[in-house]
């Protein structure tokens, strides 16, 4: 009797493992920055090392799941999930160059969307410009409920008076949690948490009363923001932008047509289009907001 041993070279999606980095980071790099210079946007990635080290700190988190397509012994592609709020956010799904079009990406996804089963919702941000991944997300569930633009540069008008914008500390983070629920109806106060650590976050208060906050405001990726109203949001993006030597760079909701002039007549400037999707749960926020590439 012939016994037939499986091959360890079929294709699968597995959960990520830290070795799985470099290889991980080095498509990061390679798919994001072909298709922005096929349309002629900026990159995302200024190098490879820096898609492996978001990989690696994705990978050591313990609220964050990640899986990758492996095939001839090579892994193909990656994917993430954010488990840190009742909103799952997905990404980034990336594919090796070389394996497009072959279903890596889809398989990608549906290995993260069933992990989210149970989950309120699911949402994303993609380049509004990447069609493919458009049609990917659409056939998959999800609707297109924010147009979107990256905005990046320097203010030209000074802090608001009234306003008192400092860094957040740990102290905050309950205070932001109820504001967060109040605007979206759920909260990221692990997000703002883990963000005290690695970003500087900011806060705006008035009269002692938490108005706005900002988990980043230069680091557009990870970089979400909450206010009650757009010019508590306008009040903690001048104070911040003050003390802040690199410019300001997050996403734009441009049905928020009064916020998105006031981002234009402050003189920063479009960079590319985007577009936020959700699958599940999705209610139209109750105050001002930036999302990150999460949601």
């Amino acid at each position: 009797m012939t016994i037939k041993q499986r091959s360890t070279s079929a294709a699968r999606v597995r959960r990520i493992q830290p070795r799985d980095a470099t290889a991980c980071g080095r498509i990061i790099y390679a798919a994001f920055n072909g298709i922005a210079q096929r349309h002629g946007f900026p990159p995302d990635f200024p190098s490879t090392q820096t898609g492996i080290h978001l990989v690696q700190d994705f990978t050591r988190h313990p609220e964050i799941y990640g899986v990758v397509y492996e095939a001839g012994g090579r892994v193909r592609g990656s994917n993430f999930l954010d488990e840190r709020s009742a909103i799952r956010g997905v990404g980034p799904l990336t594919v090796d160059p070389a394996y497009q079009q072959r279903g890596v990406g889809r398989s990608l996804m549906q290995a993260v969307l069933r992990r989210a089963r149970g989950a309120a919702g699911v949402r994303l941000v993609q380049d509004a410009f990447n069609t493919a991944s458009y049609a990917l997300y659409a056939s998959l569930g999800f609707c297109a409920v924010e147009p979107l633009v990256l905005m990046q540069g320097r203010v030209r008008h000074r802090p608001v008076p009234g306003y008192a914008v400092r860094p957040a500390t740990a102290a905050d983070l309950e205070e932001a949690a109820v504001l967060c629920r109040q605007v979206h109806g759920f909260d990221r106060a692990r997000e703002l948490r883990d963000a005290l650590g690695v970003f500087q976050p900011f806060v705006a208060r008035r009269r002692g009363a938490l108005r706005a906050y900002a988990s980043a405001v230069t680091f557009w990726p990870l970089n979400h923001a909450v206010a009650r109203t757009d010019a508590d949001l306008q009040a903690l993006l001048l104070g911040a932008a003050a003390v802040t030597p690199e410019p300001l760079a997050f996403l734009v909701p441009t049905r928020r047509s009064e916020f998105f002039r006031w981002c234009l007549g402050e003189g920063l400037r479009i960079v590319k289009p985007l577009t936020l999707m959700a699958r599940g749960q999705y209610e139209e926020p109750a105050g001002a907001y930036y999302p990150s590439v999460m949601f």
